[in-house]
């Protein structure tokens, strides 16, 4: 159970202003957290609840929430307070009310999106490991890219996936693919941008005034056409976003077979927190992707 009355003392707390609510309404925010909005007689918060035992899950994400916009270049909820209330982890964001899709929310939204991949860093990673969906996300900091992406990212996801009982074929088709990453990413030197690292559509939204609005980051340092690639992983965006995008910061060659390697991380973390016909999904981007550098 949660207290929300400690919660409430949390919100008053860090805003220096007194919060009493009056009711809370669970609200639509995904499989993973309860959400809930609380409401006062003149404020309202958005609520994010967990078991306390993932507590560390909200800190990463109130951090990467910060990190975005602390760019200016998007729009996020920003983050109120964190903690532990009885049994329940919570996150406490900012109540931001949403709105239809405005003419040009997707252009904005690519500009927006290019501004904030020009925030680089010396190297790739991050100050903290964070989460994707529920699975640890490893960010230790590396100067290499290749080496990162196969180490952080791939390969730890094929661990989880040989873990959670996948075929033999997959675990046979992963080894291969970690050892050819290299060759895919030859000669693609990136910059360590700052990404969103979750950006399918539904952690975008638009507010009433058509102003796009990110959420649910998984924020690292890394090749921006990571951020791309996951664009166009589950339904994809407008058109108009993708060319916004490339007009403020063009995309290098290669894009179109990289967005399959870094889109394979995505399907192999699916399948490890869902299960079922992601492993077939992953099996296929596998043999695409070998059959490039044979």
């Amino acid at each position: 159970m949660v207290s929300w009355s400690s919660i409430d003392a949390a919100i008053g707390a860090a805003t220096g202003r007194r919060f009493s609510s009056v009711r809370q309404r669970a609200v639509g925010g995904g499989c993973i957290n309860q959400t809930h909005v609380t409401e006062s007689a003149d404020a309202q918060y958005f609520v994010k609840l967990n078991d306390a035992a993932v507590s560390e899950m909200f800190v990463a994400e109130a951090e990467g929430l910060q990190a975005l916009a602390d760019s200016g270049a998007i729009r996020v909820p920003a983050p109120v307070c964190w903690g532990i209330s009885g049994e329940a982890a919570y996150l406490v964001l900012e109540y931001l009310p949403l709105g239809r899709e405005h003419a040009d929310s997707a252009e904005r939204l690519g500009t927006q999106l290019a501004a904030l991949h020009r925030h680089t860093a010396p190297r790739f990673g991050w100050h903290r490991d964070n989460t994707i969906g529920t699975t640890p996300q490893l960010n230790s900091p590396c100067g290499d890219w290749p080496e990162f992406w196969r180490e952080r990212r791939l390969g730890y996801q094929l661990q989880l996936a040989a873990q959670r009982g996948c075929g033999a074929a997959l675990r046979r088709k992963g080894e291969h693919l970690l050892e050819a990453a290299a060759d895919l990413l030859r000669n693609h030197a990136p910059t360590a941008s700052l990404l969103h690292g979750d950006l399918w559509s539904g952690n975008y939204a638009t507010l009433a005034t058509g102003e796009p609005v990110l959420f649910d980051p998984a924020v690292y340092y890394g090749d921006r056409e990571t951020d791309l690639a996951m664009t166009e992983l589950f339904g994809g965006f407008s058109p108009r976003f993708y060319a916004a995008y490339r007009d403020h910061y063009p995309l290098h060659d290669g894009y179109a077979l990289r967005k399959q390697l870094y889109n394979l991380y995505h399907v192999l973390n699916h399948f490890n927190l869902f299960g079922g016909g992601y492993a077939a999904q992953a099996e296929h981007m596998m043999d695409q992707l070998l059959s490039d550098i044979r």
